[in-house]
């Protein structure tokens, strides 16, 4: 088994501590056991990870179809679902999809709940697609990389809440009971007003896949689409997104008036690494002199961190994410409460709001999370001071519609921008 899609399964376990402070429904009542059918859209390491937790979610679910471009990484990640949970797993060959519409099949397919796991430029139009056809959505961060990207969620999202569907985004830091306990406290004023909040995020360097001679380019860049910004985003919004989606729960999900900063490229400058930054630091100014910041790398060698930082009028609070919780100030405070596993949780409370049909719907702030890394991006790349409403109007799209996707589609190939010389608007 792939050792990514084993440390996934690994991390779906049992049904999360998490889930003890939900409401107790009884999913063993006659009219909420029937069967929810599930289907996975993007079978990687994530997928794989998520489709296992969500079949530990609830006693009546079933993994029914599954979808990817790559036949190869469908069965790897079927394989590996088959050791965990054989009982939940009724894909039948049918019901295996491979091409660029198979998440068109997933959804068509009979499920009741799909899983959004493919690399985020897809997820706009995966969503939108499930959502009209009145499925229950776990959506994988960031669910858009651009600005018409984020503001086809937010119609998407606008849909869901008129048909009582439930939107679970991968947001996983939210569904922490430790981040949710000092989350509670400082949106209910222990730190007094808050004047700023520091997000960083410095890590390695991650996978690449060593390209293979029968390759073209589009199979090559879907292989590696970390490092494409037309296909991830930049890192800025494949994984600092988590940071700046904290920065945005501590601002009590506000969206900045402007942004300015930097980024660039001092490391990884390895044409395995596409055209994407190795680090970012973005200034984000809100309301009232309020502001928000990000720092953050993926470079190897240098030393690692996870925090979140806010300063109040009357405190301040620091979350080193994992291990640490804690107020100084007038109300202080540290937590030493119990611990759950944050993406199994999410899965537990998509499942019980669908049983107990009181929608959870994160459509809106999951949106404004993802438009903050883009902004973010917009900033580093240009060099430029942009506001929110610029760059949320804005209609540049980093890859081709949805519906252009082939495997004679040519590549994008943005060059590397340069701050002061690349145009974002």
């Amino acid at each position: 088994m792939d050792t990514t899609r084993r440390h996934f399964i690994k991390s779906s376990g049992a049904m999360a501590i998490g889930s003890s402070i939900l409401p107790n429904i009884d999913l063993f009542q006659s009219s909420k056991t029937k069967i929810l059918k599930v289907g996975l859209i993007g079978c990687g390491g994530r997928g794989t990870g998520a489709a296992a937790q969500a079949m530990n979610a609830d006693p009546n679910v079933e993994l029914t179809a599954m979808g990817d471009i790559f036949l190869d990484k469908l069965e790897t990640a079927y394989e590996a679902l088959k050791e965990e949970n054989p009982e939940k797993l009724k894909v039948s060959d049918s019901h295996k999809f491979i091409g660029f519409d198979a998440y068109q099949k997933v959804i068509d397919s009979g499920v009741d709940v799909v899983i959004l796991t493919t690399p985020p430029c897809f997820r706009p139009d995966h969503l939108a697609a499930s959502i009209k056809a009145g499925k229950h959505v776990f959506c994988e961060k960031p669910v858009a990389i651009d600005a018409p990207g984020v503001r086809k969620v937010l119609a998407a999202a606008r849909d869901a809440e008129a048909k009582k569907l439930s939107i679970v985004c991968g947001f996983c830091f939210r569904y922490d009971v430790s981040n949710r306990a000092i989350y509670e406290r400082i949106l209910a004023g222990d730190v007094g007003e808050i004047r700023s909040v520091t997000t960083t995020r410095y890590g390695g360097e991650l996978w690449s896949k060593p390209r293979k001679p029968e390759w073209t380019d589009m199979e090559y860049h879907l292989r590696n689409w970390l490092y494409y910004d037309w296909l991830s985003g930049d890192f800025i919004s494949e994984q600092s997104v988590h940071s700046l989606d904290l920065l945005a729960w501590a601002m009590g999900d506000k969206t900045p008036i402007k942004a300015i900063g930097t980024g660039g490229r001092q490391k990884r400058t390895d044409p395995i690494y596409g055209n994407v930054f190795d680090h970012f630091a973005i200034e984000y100014d809100y309301e009232n002199d309020v502001k928000g910041y990000l720092f953050t790398r993926q470079q190897s060698k240098c030393t690692g961190k996870n925090t979140v930082d806010v300063f109040g009028s009357e405190g301040y609070a620091h979350i080193a994410l994992g291990r640490k919780w804690e107020i100084s100030g007038k109300n202080s405070w540290s937590y030493s409460g119990e611990r759950n596993n944050m993406y199994q949780t999410q899965h537990d409370e998509l499942f019980q709001a669908i049983r107990n049909n009181q929608p959870i719907n994160n459509g809106t702030w999951m949106a404004n999370s993802s438009m903050l890394a883009v902004l973010g991006r917009m900033v580093g790349y240009s060099g430029s001071e942009i506001t929110w409403e610029e760059a949320i109007n804005s209609e540049i799209s980093l890859g081709p519609k949805i519906e252009d996707y082939s495997w004679d589609l040519k590549v994008p190939h943005h060059p590397i921008a340069i701050p002061g010389q690349t145009k974002v608007l």
